[in-house]
């Protein structure tokens, strides 16, 4: 592994945690969000990773496959996918968008999972941030070395 294949790996990293702060900062914004039907509630989203190995053990040789470039290495968002939790439903028979038997559907969106989640991101965001740097430094160490 180079050292550029690190700044890949760190990037994509760095991508995949974006597509989570933006999902959660979506499910945030529409925790409240009401309509008059049922099924078009906002559910909350998900983001899906996975993990992408830059090389393949052949199981005959027992040798790593290296050909592979570095965009075969880090994380990838494999989609985002809509919370299967049941919606919230509030009784408030004097709101316009409650049923007949006077419930409300609200969004399926945890604030405080969301919050969690959220720290969590922002952290892993940074500790990329954080190899990225140490990886910088490393190799303006190693140019220095030949004076």
């Amino acid at each position: 592994m180079s050292m550029s294949d690190i700044f890949s790996i760190a990037g994509s990293g760095m991508s995949a945690q974006t597509v989570r702060l933006n999902t959660v900062s979506s499910n945030i914004a529409n925790a409240d969000s009401v309509t008059s039907s049922v099924g078009k509630t906002y559910r909350a989203r998900e983001p899906v990773f996975r993990a992408i190995q830059q090389s393949l053990l052949d199981v005959n040789s027992g040798q790593a496959d290296m050909s592979l470039g570095p965009e075969a290495a880090g994380v990838q968002v494999a989609g985002i996918v809509e919370s299967k939790a049941p919606l919230q439903m509030r009784y408030e028979p004097h709101s316009p968008y409650a049923d007949k038997n006077g419930y409300v559907a609200y969004p399926n969106v945890n604030v405080v999972e969301e919050m969690a989640n959220m720290i969590s991101a922002s952290r892993s965001f940074q500790t990329n941030v954080d190899v990225l740097n140490t990886a910088k430094q490393l190799m303006q160490k190693t140019l220095t070395l030949g004076q």
